[in-house]
């Protein structure tokens, strides 16, 4: 059954016109109290600029932020899921050996700041790893077409290293809450669905592959929602190993600028603008679900 679609009531009005008349009286404040002097005009710079040697409009400082703050999350949450489904798995295994690994990984993650882990990652992987895969060699041996790849889909290849040790953090913090949300998904299915599909003869892969995961999965996409968002908030915390992520850029640009509040103003709208336009995207995805349920 689909849900109804809600209905803007009286008291939705209200709330957002108080929203609206606190925001309005701030901005009156600071423009007359404070006496600040507002230089709107040059944020749309910093944003877009015009290339006078290509002849185009290319994007800037915050755009660059941006686009870096969108593959870390794209990538984070694609790690972290296959992580916390494959964990989530074991955390509802038969085997006691396989929960205690699930739980162990989930508690010290859980109970980490993630900044330590961060610094763990950089440090480790960055200083000892990297140089023996050889990672940065192959990308400066590389052709600049694979480099161009490589930065469209990653990073500029000099900060390779770097972006690879904040990708694996966040995925590896972010999995342990995905492990939880996909651990209590699976148990939510009602027992009598694994008992009719193990008197049919299923096996446990059969069983979990074609009747507990599809009923599962309406249940945990608004979870896995709010851990996107919540990985695409977190990702700020990554400018501490120089990533240049939107956090990291305007906190150059604020430095260099002093455009304390346009700067963080604006970011703080790209920042609502991904995670709502996320949060519609998956409202749209529910409902596209429910209706092929019925």
């Amino acid at each position: 059954m689909l849900p109804k679609k809600s209905k803007i009531t009286t008291l939705d009005i209200l709330v957002l016109l108080t929203l609206l008349g606190g925001l309005t009286y701030v901005i009156y404040q600071v423009k007359v109290k404070l006496n600040y002097n507002w230089q709107w005009g040059i944020i749309p710079q910093y944003l877009f600029r015009y290339d006078e040697e290509s002849g185009k409009w290319v994007s800037n400082y915050l755009i660059h932020g941006l686009l870096t703050t969108l593959r870390l999350s794209f990538w984070g949450t694609l790690l972290a899921i296959i992580l916390g489904t494959v964990m989530g798995l074991l955390r509802v295994s038969k085997s006691l050996f396989h929960r205690m690994i699930a739980r162990a990984y989930v508690e010290l993650m859980r109970n980490l700041p993630p900044l330590v882990i961060i610094f763990i990652f950089y440090f480790f992987i960055s200083d000892q790893i990297m140089p023996i895969i050889g990672i940065d060699d192959f990308l400066r041996s590389s052709s600049p077409g694979t480099q161009r790849l490589f930065e469209v889909l990653f990073s500029p290849p000099q900060f390779a290293s770097a972006f690879i040790s904040a990708l694996l953090t966040l995925a590896i913090f972010e999995g342990a809450y995905i492990t939880e949300i996909v651990r209590a998904g699976i148990e939510s299915v009602e027992k009598g669905q694994w008992e009719a599909s193990h008197a049919l003869g299923l096996s446990k892969y059969h069983n979990m592959r074609h009747i507990i995961l599809p009923q599962a999965m309406q249940r945990l996409l608004p979870a896995l929602a709010g851990q996107f968002i919540s990985l695409i908030k977190d990702s700020a915390i990554v400018s501490v190993i120089s990533i240049q992520e939107l956090s990291y850029q305007g906190t150059q640009l604020m430095a260099s600028t002093y455009l304390t509040i346009e700067i963080w103003i604006t970011i703080t709208a790209l920042y609502l603008l991904m995670t709502l336009t996320f949060s519609l995207g998956v409202g749209k995805l529910e409902t596209y679900m429910a209706r092929s349920q019925t």
